[in-house]
Order: structure tokens, then C-alpha cells, then sequence
């Protein structure tokens, strides 16, 4: 090669109309993201150093955090409930998940559909039941041996019962990826089955099990709703949040404490990036799909385990719905309409319920647009690197913030006369925001990886041919990566029915949502309406993901035909 080829210059690539107009739309959406993610967040902070007037007085407002054994205690009990609740969770989500990916046991659909129910309802619907099975004239409460259930024992016991199916989804996709070849080998060199359960098995899911744990561990320790109805006065960091807000009007303390529940958070989020960045592809184009031989003995006992775990969640929910169609708990056991006459309870009447729907419709509607179209631009998008790299980062923020935090630095942000935006305060638009913004990054994902899927040379053709770059998303994208829109959709309308933590702080008496009722409901000792309205939650999270599963059907077959050839 001449050495006038080696120095030529590099050719840039010309910057077309659908570039310039792609990467505004990105900026639009970016801007979204900071507006309602980084400037919360930021603002929030900076509350977190001054005093009630308004004065920056630096670290004063964490010294005096730390230097109160009631409020540091509640770091410690934060942080030792979730590790516990950690090792709990995800010992019995791996040896359910391993039962229904490596065994043949016998109704593993049962299980897998028993499995999901506590996605469908609220996390407060798990210390409601506890306190009718375990509470002071509960139904078992012999069976805690004169412990009582409002605290730890009930934080850890609830916790585990609605984190149980977010680690258990994460288990069984790394145990469902598995190459025969290396099994086939271990029968041939006569390996004991204990010893290939720990060279490779164990090593085949282990980036499955460290991201389920940081996965639980954040849930559990950022979660508010359990430690609210059964935590009693053992506290919790997400409780003081609240405690130090609504019962003490301390707000800049509530930003310290929030700020506290964040570093943790934030540490296993960004562990749990970095360990999936060292994973390896476990499957090469050369494998062959683990299938299960039958082994009665292994089946029989991994049975028996899945039948006592479904029974304790059938147990959780069953009681939920029976403490909702009694009448009065537990003197007159005679069933009832009656505790579904919500405009009779103080917490919240039917309005509550309906506001809950439209938010949620808002969401998944509003969020899809978004968050699809986003992730559109970052995975399709060409060249501006540096600007898509930091676009995925900003999107992958709210994974780590919890709910609790991100609603206090809402208020901070505006409910300031200066904002802007201000007029969103107290309406049902601020409600959508923030529940669009705390689940931003698990849709983001989502659509990114559906994205992938589809090769770039649609695009690169699409180009090639002038057709401008909305029409191959609309005619082309739309319809390929459809099923993961559903999927996105009905992820967000189940979490916006479901959250409590991101909104409790920002409704007002106008557009009080389901789940801020039953909290309401609980604390004015009303839990028969309470359990009712957390059972219409549930019944309407099961019933959109019916229709979600029949849409999903009739839209596969018209749109994905492609897909059988």
C-alpha cells in the first residue's frame, strides 16, 4: 500500500435530513429525561443541605442523622432485612425456578401461573394478610410461638412473598439456557450429580442468580408498602421517609434520609452492570437444548417444594380475599358485599379506583410512545455515538432510584412557583410522569433488545431508497417488534395499578389513586375495605393481562406470520 493511501484523509459521512430530525427527537426526549429524572434529583440534594429556612448549612443535616441512634437504626434494619430477605428470596425462587426448567415434574403451568400472582397485586396486599393470619387475633398466630408479626418476622415474610416472582423470571431465563453437550460429558466420565450441579450448572446461571439478587435486594430495601402495614415500630429507611414528610413536615431531613436510601440502591445497580458486562454468550451456534429426563425421586421432591411454596402464595392472596367478604374480623365471619362499598371508608372511595385505571391507561399509553420511540433512536440511530451512549446512560438511571426518593424530589422540583412546570403539581399529569420515569428503564431494555433483533439493513436499504425514516418505523418496526409494544404496555398499566411508593407523596384529594387508598384505608384501622380495594387491584391487573394475552394471539398471528417460515 503507498504511503499517499495511508495518509489519506477519512471520508465523514454526510449528515442526512433523517439524522438532523432523529437527533432532535432524541434531544426532546433527553430533555424529558433530565427534566423529570437528573433536575428532581439534583434539586433534592441540594434540599438535603439546608435547613428549614431555606439557609445552606452543608453537612449539619447528616450529622445530625447519624448522630440519631433512632434514625441510623433504621439504615442498619434496612440493610440486614434485605440481605436476609436476599439469600430467602433467591434460594427458593433457584430451586422453584430449577424445578420447572430441569425436572419433569408434573402441573408446572400451574406453578408458573401461581407463580406471577403476586405481580398483580400491590406490595401492601401482603401486610394486610399477614396481620389476618398472624396478627394479634389472627387466624395461625399460634403458629409464631408468642413472636409477633409487626416487624422483622412480618417485613421479611411479606417482602419475599411480592419480590418472589421478579427473581424467579430472572432464574428461570438463566436456567432455561443450557448446552446438553456439557451433561453428556459429566454422564460419560461417571461425574457424580452433585458434583455436575456445582461445575456446571451453578456456573451456567451464575450471572442469572448475581443479577436476581441485586434485583431483590434494591426491592426489598427500597420498598415502603410492607414495612407500612406490618413493620409496627421497627423502622425502615422507606417509612422514616415518610414519617419525616407527612407526620413531622421535615422535609429537608426527608431529603437526607432519601438521599441515604439512594447510595445503597444506586451501589447495587451499578455492581450488578458491571458484573453483566463480564457475561459470555452460554450458547454457541453448535449446542444442543438441555431436555429433562424423567427421575421420580428428583420430580416427587421437587414437587412437594412447589406445591408449599404455591400454597403459601395461595394462602397470601386467599386471605386477602377473604378478609375482604367478612364482615367483622373475627367475631361475625359472615360474608359481604359490603367492604366493597368504598364511598363508606374514609381512605378512599370508588373515585380512587377509577383514577387508578386512567393513570394507568395514561401510562402505558404515553410511557410506550416514549420509551419505544427512544430506545428507537438509540439502537437505530447513526453515528452520534457519544450522544446515544449518553441518552442509554440517563435512561438507565431510574432503575436505581426508588420510589420513595424520586416522589420527595418531585415535590422539591414543582412545587416551586418558579418551575415551569409547575402546573403539573397535584394533577393526575404529575402522577403519570413520575410513574412513566420510575419504570422508564425496564421498558428501555425491553425495546432495545426487540430492536436488535431486526437487522440493520432495513434501514441501510430504507436509505438507499430516499424513503424517509419514519416510514420504515411505521410500516417495517412497528409491526416486527409489536409483540414487545404489548409487552411494554402491559408492564407499565400493571405497575402503575400496583406502585404506592413514587405517588404516595403527590396526589391530591382529587386524584387519589387505589393503592394510595388502601395505605389510607390501613392507617385509619379500616382493613376490611383496605383488603377489598388491594383485591380490586389484583382483579384488575389479572384481568388486563387476559386481555393482554388475547391480543398478544390475535396480533401474532396477522403480524408475525414471518416468524414460521
Amino acid at each position: 500500500m503507498s504511503d499517499a493511501a495511508i495518509a489519506a484523509p477519512k471520508i465523514k459521512a454526510k449528515i442526512s435530513r433523517d439524522d438532523w430530525i432523529m437527533r432532535g427527537c432524541m434531544g426532546v426526549i433527553g430533555i424529558f429525561l433530565a427534566m423529570f429524572v437528573l433536575l428532581p434529583l439534583y434539586t433534592m440534594m441540594s434540599k438535603s443541605f439546608e435547613n428549614k429556612a431555606g439557609d445552606f448549612i452543608g453537612l449539619t443535616n447528616y450529622l445530625e442523622y447519624f448522630s440519631t441512634p433512632a434514625l441510623f437504626l433504621s439504615a442498619v434494619n434496612s440493610l440486614y432485612i434485605s440481605i436476609f430477605g436476599t439469600f430467602l428470596v433467591l434460594g427458593t425462587a433457584f430451586v422453584y425456578a430449577y424445578a420447572l426448567t430441569r425436572t419433569c415434574m408434573p402441573f408446572k403451568v400451574f406453578f408458573k401461573l401461581v407463580a406471577v400472582i403476586p405481580l398483580l397485586t400491590p406490595s401492601l396486599l401482603a401486610g394486610i394478610s399477614l396481620v389476618y393470619w398472624f396478627g394479634k387475633q389472627g387466624a395461625a398466630k399460634e403458629l409464631l410461638f408468642g413472636e409477633l408479626i409487626y416487624g422483622p418476622i412480618g417485613i421479611i415474610i411479606g417482602s419475599s412473598y411480592w419480590v418472589f416472582p421478579h427473581a424467579l423470571m430472572i432464574v428461570i431465563t438463566a436456567l432455561s439456557i443450557a448446552d446438553a453437550r456439557l451433561y453428556e460429558a459429566a454422564i460419560s466420565l461417571r461425574t457424580k450429580p452433585l458434583k455436575v450441579f456445582f461445575t456446571v450448572t451453578l456456573p451456567g446461571c451464575k450471572y442469572g442468580l448475581i443479577s436476581a439478587g441485586f434485583v431483590v435486594f434494591t426491592l426489598i430495601f427500597t420498598d415502603f408498602g410492607v414495612p407500612k402495614v406490618i413493620g409496627g415500630n421497627f423502622n425502615m429507611l422507606a417509612t422514616d421517609i415518610y414519617k419525616q414528610v407527612i407526620g413531622q413536615q421535615n422535609f429537608q431531613m426527608g431529603a437526607v434520609v432519601s438521599v441515604v436510601l439512594l447510595i445503597p440502591a444506586v451501589i447495587a445497580f451499578s455492581v450488578d452492570r458491571i458484573v453483566q458486562k463480564k457475561q459470555v454468550a452460554q450458547l454457541s451456534s453448535r449446542a444442543v437444548p438441555y431436555v429433562p429426563k424423567p427421575e421420580r425421586r428428583r420430580d416427587m421432591i421437587m414437587l412437594a417444594f412447589c406445591s408449599l411454596v404455591a400454597f403459601l402464595i395461595l394462602c397470601m392472596i386467599g386471605m386477602a380475599q377473604y378478609a375482604a367478604l367478612i364482615k367483622f374480623w373475627p367475631y361475625n365471619l359472615e360474608l359481604t358485599l359490603g367492604n366493597y362499598d368504598f364511598d363508606l371508608a374514609n381512605g378512599g372511595g370508588w373515585e380512587s379506583y377509577f383514577n387508578s385505571i386512567r393513570m394507568s391507561l395514561y401510562t402505558a399509553v404515553v410511557g410506550t410512545i416514549i420509551i419505544f420511540f427512544g430506545a428507537y433512536l438509540v439502537e437505530k440511530g447513526r453515528g452520534f455515538a457519544i450522544g446515544r451512549n449518553a441518552f442509554h446512560a440517563v435512561a438507565m438511571l431510574p432503575l436505581a432510584v426508588p420510589g420513595m426518593a424520586l416522589g420527595l424530589a418531585y415535590i422539591f422540583f414543582f412545587n416551586n412557583p418558579a418551575n415551569p412546570f409547575n402546573f403539573l403539581y397535584g394533577t393526575m399529569g404529575i402522577l403519570v410522569v413520575v410513574t412513566v420515569t420510575h419504570f422508564y428503564t425496564v421498558s428501555h431494555l425491553t425495546a432495545v433488545t426487540a430492536l436488535k433483533q431486526i437487522d440493520p439493513e432495513f434501514e441501510s436499504v430504507a436509505a438507499s431508497l430516499k424513503a424517509p425514516f419514519y416510514r420504515t418505523f411505521a410500516r417495517i418496526t412497528i409491526p416486527v417488534c409489536l409483540p414487545a409494544i404489548l409487552d411494554i404496555s402491559m408492564y407499565l398499566f400493571l405497575n402503575a395499578m400496583t406502585t404506592v411508593s413514587a405517588v404516595v407523596f403527590l396526589y391530591s384529594t382529587d386524584t387519589t389513586l387505589a393503592s394510595v387508598a388502601v395505605l389510607n384505608m390501613d392507617d385509619q384501622g379500616e382493613l376490611p375495605f383496605a383488603a377489598a380495594m388491594a383485591m380490586m387491584i389484583a382483579y384488575t391487573c389479572a384481568g388486563a393481562r387476559i386481555l393482554h394475552v388475547i391480543l398478544t394471539r390475535g396480533i401474532t398471528k396477522s403480524t408475525q406470520a414471518w416468524r414460521e417460515r
